[in-house]
């Protein structure tokens, strides 16, 4: 589709574009990139209201699943939470209505009425997902009432049907989007679905923590900025899932954390006993590796599905027989599973034990194996792979079908007795092998002297093979082909009977489905355990590590850092370090998706969003420059941040003048601050320790750096690495030390010296005899005292004389800062 020029911040990718010829105003949204290390599988509808609310309603189907998702939400001008939504829900299309569209994309406007410009939502998409397509679907489509019916039609009868229903009853966009979605699907994907058969839910955005996509691409959750096939990613770093559905879960489950505490607690209760019963984690780990390879969702789908114009071809036919054999080696495999969690502590454990324990499941392998045969095992390929399709089904169910598998073995014992014949009448070892067009004659070119008799057809030669045939062995292949075909078709009749009585109990397969993905990416977790967190509201972490480079890095060579932030010190000014604040980021994702932490302690608060503005790379190709890319990164995170939200910013301001960007970043930082969010605000500019110090709730963070002995290679500092209290040092100007090294004059180099040190004498006086300086450093202090005494009454555990002891030194500390402040 065709795009108008934008003021955008760059999002990535290089390609070039064709215009519309339109122009709009910059969004104000942080420069982002889709993810395309996970392939795309759904197709989302996406409506937005005309009101000033921007209420959006999306509408997600997994392709290859059959999941469908439902989102309705307020959104913001920049669309940070509907594009948040369709990352979760990687697009391979995108559906909006054609009044969306402008009338000058008239690749994209089929027909019907058109605005002048294409609206904003829809440019966003365009500029955020550039490689996905955006369909126009007629607005006719989108209506509330039809897709309504369609989910009371569609929706399978469980547990939470009910409530699915009721919730989206007054969903008009998500239930508009709906619409258009599964009218799509049935007249663009030629795909109709069984009544009662999808797996249909509203997915409330309030128990989960909001991450934008920069901040999932900067701190490189589900891939690598630098290559795409690394796995160093934290999603690389902790799948060590088996099957396909707990790695999606695990995916979905980093991009947006559980904000429930409770739900937190439970999969951590399940991580620590996978951790420390030894024999449980071996269990558990040999029943996953039964169903490795296994994408029980993409198998419901296939078995609900069915074509919207009926094509009933043999090879189709082939894959449904493939689809039931692999769904009995599904729940055949479904009693040693709950056999391993048996006699489990932890309550989710045991949810998810009678989740894939349901009588129906029992029920559905006995119907199969009423139907099917026990020695029918799916092989990869070959003739095996044939030959358990067509014998799949049990003898005497259909005697059409009897008859029809008898002719296919007389026909390939023919083909075998040929090869036999052949190989006598020219003395030559010749072997059959099956293709998909039927059977070869391959030899060995060692056991072959001179050329081929004649008589053999379509010769090639592959791996130190000659493949060819011969008119009689086309023409058996040809009679094979036929009693093959007829075997299959006959076969898929019985068993798309057999998917008639099995969609009746199809919830249990959509509920073990989920229990077996949880269950795989808890015990992931568990494989990677090191400290299970707790949930206190203090950020606290003791020696912690960035969980990415401590997997690429050396043992022990990776420097940890401790971290305590709370009330009284919600707003961290950290000199010198952003790989400081991407650990903090990574290790809170970590903690509220229910996994241990590389530390060796961990307290943290329950955020509803995180919040970044990260150094990167920039180009002088990217759209908006690198100041005025800052700002619309600083807005997003103004406009969406509250009490709850996790804040990460690192060097706001580094794109324009210093005295302006101190200027701008103290502004933000005040009003960070004024809403008591959790900051870590990382800076070079000495100047804000200064002026955002007289706030009780800031403090100061540097990189430790120690003094060595000057040396023609060697400027006099060692940094550490590590973390400590206080501002940095200013007065030592390590700056002029590193101009020494570039053979700068000596005298320049002497005079700057002497210039610098007079400026930071007079400034620290100043600074020192301020009024209000004394002031902010009592009212701190008495914030710093309520938090102790706060915690000290409603956490202690110490004996009352060491309680008093404790205390004590709170009152020797206040009475120290009164005497030098007063």
């Amino acid at each position: 589709m065709s795009r108008p020029p934008t003021s955008r911040p760059w999002t990535g990718h290089s390609t070039s574009r064709p215009y519309t010829g339109q122009s709009r105003p910059p969004t104000g949204r942080p420069q982002t990139a889709a993810s395309t290390k996970h392939e795309a599988t759904y197709v989302v509808a996406i409506l937005e209201g005309r009101g000033i609310g921007r209420e959006v309603g999306i509408a997600a189907l997994d392709r290859e699943t059959g999941r469908v998702n439902l989102v309705q939400l307020a959104d913001c001008p920049t669309y940070v939470k509907t594009l948040h939504q369709m990352h979760i829900h990687r697009p391979c299309l995108v559906l909006v209505p054609d009044t969306f569209i402008s009338v000058l994309d008239t690749t994209l406007a089929p027909s019907g009425k058109h605005p002048n410009s294409t609206s904003l939502l829809v440019q966003c998409i365009l500029e955020e997902f550039e490689c996905v397509p955006v369909e126009p679907v007629l607005r006719k489509y989108w209506s509330d009432s039809a897709g309504l019916e369609f989910i009371n039609q569609l929706c399978v009868e469980d547990d939470e049907r009910a409530a699915t229903l009721v919730t989206v009853s007054n969903k008009y966009y998500a239930l508009s989007a709906a619409s258009a979605l599964f009218k799509h699907a049935e007249v663009k994907l030629n795909t109709r679905f069984a009544a009662a058969s999808l797996r249909i839910r509203y997915l409330q955005t309030e128990g989960t923590m909001m991450i934008d996509p920069e901040t999932a691409r900067n701190l490189e959750l589900v891939g690598n900025m630098t290559s795409k096939r690394s796995s160093h990613s934290l999603f690389g770093i902790l799948n060590h899932t088996y099957t396909a559905m707990a790695a999606r879960l695990l995916r979905v489950t980093l991009l947006s954390p559980v904000t429930v505490q409770t739900a937190i607690d439970a999969r951590l209760d399940v991580v620590e006993e996978l951790v420390q019963t030894e024999e449980r984690f071996h269990e558990v780990k040999d029943a996953l590796k039964t169903m490795h390879n296994l994408d029980f969702d993409k198998l419901i789908s296939s078995l609900v599905s069915s074509e919207a114009r009926d094509f009933n071809t043999a090879k189709m036919a082939a894959a449904r027989v493939s689809q039931m054999l692999n769904l009995r080696s599904i729940v055949k495999n479904m009693p040693l599973l709950a056999r391993a969690l048996t006699g489990s502590r932890s309550q989710l454990l045991q949810i998810i034990q009678d989740m894939i324990s349901d009588e129906r499941l029992e029920k559905i392998e006995q119907l199969v194996s009423s139907s099917l045969n026990d020695q029918s095992v799916l092989q990869k390929g070959g003739l095996g792979a044939v030959n358990a399709r067509v014998y799949a089904v049990k003898a005497n169910h259909n005697r059409l079908l009897d008859v029809a598998r008898e002719t296919y073995k007389e026909n390939v014992g023919d083909i075998f007795t040929l090869n036999s014949a052949l190989s006598e009448e020219h003395g030559l070892p010749l072997t059959l092998v099956y293709q998909d067009s039927g059977f070869v004659f391959t030899l060995k070119k060692s056991d072959l002297e001179g050329e081929l008799p004649s008589g053999f057809v379509n010769v090639s030669a592959k791996k130190g093979k000659w493949v060819f045939s011969s008119v009689e062995l086309k023409k058996r292949n040809a009679r094979m082909k036929d009693a093959l075909d007829e075997s299959l078709i006959l076969s898929d009749r019985i068993i798309q009977d057999l998917v008639a009585d099995i969609v009746v109990d199809i919830g249990a397969l959509y509920k073990a489905s989920e229990a077996v993905a949880l269950l795989d990416m808890l015990w992931s977790f568990a494989h990677a355990s090191i400290l299970r967190p707790e949930f206190t509201g203090t950020l606290a972490i003791k020696s912690g590590r960035h969980p990415i480079l401590e997997g690429v890095q050396s043992a022990g060579t990776l420097v940890p850092n401790d971290v305590y932030c709370c009330e009284s010190s919600c707003f961290q000014i950290v000199q010198g370090k952003s790989t400081y604040l991407r650990q903090i980021g990574l290790l809170a994702i970590m903690a509220m998706s229910g996994c241990f932490i590389p530390a060796e302690y961990g307290s943290f608060r329950i955020h509803d969003s995180l919040l970044t503005r990260l150094s990167n790379d920039d180009d002088m190709e990217k759209s908006l420059s690198t100041f005025a890319n800052e700002m619309a990164s600083s807005a997003m995170i103004l406009g969406l941040a509250t009490r709850d939200s996790l804040i990460l910013i690192d060097e706001l301001g580094r794109g324009t003048s210093p005295g302006e960007g101190i200027g701008i970043s103290h502004a933000i930082a005040e009003q960070l601050i004024r809403l008591h969010s959790y900051v870590f605000f990382a800076t070079h500019f000495n100047e804000l320790v200064m002026t955002l110090s007289r706030q009780p709730s800031v403090v100061n963070l540097h990189l430790s750096v120690q003094k060595t002995r000057h040396s023609s290679t060697n400027f006099g500092m060692a940094f550490q690495y590590r973390i400590v209290d206080g501002a940095a040092e200013a007065l030592e100007h390590y700056g002029l030390d590193l101009a020494r090294l570039a053979d700068l004059p000596e005298d320049v180099i002497a005079e700057a010296r002497r210039v610098s040190d007079k400026l930071t004498e007079l400034e620290a006086r100043k600074h020192e005899d301020s009024k209000s300086n004394k002031i902010a450093i009592r009212r701190k202090a008495l914030l710093r005292l309520k938090t102790q005494l706060t915690q000290a009454m409603d956490h202690s555990t110490l004996p009352d004389e060491e309680l008093i002891a404790y205390i004590a030194r709170f009152q020797k500390e206040m009475t120290r800062v009164l005497q030098e402040t007063l």
